[in-house]
């Protein structure tokens, strides 16, 4: 079966990347006022963050329309593709995944595979990028959705940002009212918990002491771990900061494959600027094919 790869823009895959595992990215909107633009395409995340920074009014963010997954759908179907694996931002944040699924049964000309990726950035673009490369290799869709779903199991991420106020502003923080006194004044460590929500399960005083937490969190994921891994630095706005981070890694692990990947405007609303993470997971390259 010819199947198709479906991603969006919360992904952040690179587009060069995208071109040549043959993925779709469907921008989401982000919204400034009474502009709107779609991510990536009518604003670019350098622009995104310098408008964000002299904005009085901070931006907003509007869900993928049903329209749009369905010009997307029947483009495939037209070119004759059978099948999509459709992989989106993680349903803890968004009610889109949800909304997808209940739209479907109106698309009757390919076969939608829906798939909650329970995360976003580079896990989201991960797991696009492993889907595109188990469809080359001839697996069928059910197949592709089962290998998915352990390769989702892998994925762990930990981010901390700069201003923990864009969060709270965007109810993206599942657990804020525990932690909101304290914690617009200090680092806190953030992650996505088993209901693929934002939840802060630390917290430090300074982005240095917060590194240094991370880096502990991947070391200990890495001595317990018995397959290869594949570590990804985010960065929002803060490419110095993802170097030097990249920097220290590479010298501590020098047969790591260590990725680098960005928060753009869609989640670039919710964070801000400054938000630094990083990302492991099963590396997708080695991932068995049988």
């Amino acid at each position: 079966m010819k199947t198709a790869i479906v991603t969006d823009s919360a992904s952040y895959l690179d587009a060069t990347e995208a071109k040549k595992w043959g993925i779709t990215v469907v921008p989401i909107m982000v919204i400034f006022g009474r502009q709107t633009f779609l991510d990536n395409v009518d604003i670019t995340t350098e622009e995104f963050y310098t408008r964000m920074a002299a904005s009085a009014e901070l931006p907003t963010t509007a869900q993928i329309t049903p329209e749009q997954m369905k010009e997307t759908y029947d483009r495939l179907a037209e070119a004759g593709y059978e099948a999509v694996i459709s992989i989106h931002l993680s349903s803890g944040i968004t009610s889109f995944y949800d909304n997808l699924v209940n739209f479907l049964p109106a698309v009757d000309n390919i076969k939608v595979y829906p798939f909650d990726s329970k995360i976003a950035s580079a896990g989201e673009a991960n797991l696009a990028t492993l889907a595109a490369r188990l469809a080359m290799a001839g697996k069928e869709p059910e197949e592709i959705i089962a290998q998915l779903t352990k390769f989702r199991e892998t994925i762990d991420a930990y981010f901390v940002v700069d201003d923990l106020t864009h969060l709270v502003r965007t109810g993206r923080l599942s657990n804020a009212s525990s932690f909101i006194g304290n914690l617009l004044r200090i680092k806190p460590i953030l992650t996505f918990n088993d209901n693929a929500q934002i939840v802060a399960v630390d917290r430090e005083r300074t982005m240095k002491r917060a590194w240094t937490s991370l880096k502990k969190r991947f070391s200990e994921a890495d001595q317990k771990t018995n397959y290869p891994l594949r570590l990804t630095v985010v960065d929002a706005d803060a490419k110095a900061t993802q170097a030097k981070w990249v920097a220290e890694l590479q010298a501590a692990y020098p047969g790591l494959t260590i990725d680098t990947s960005n928060i753009g405007p869609v989640v670039g609303v919710h964070v801000g600027a400054g938000t630094m993470a990083l990302l492991w997971d099963y590396d997708w390259e080695q991932w068995p094919i049988d």
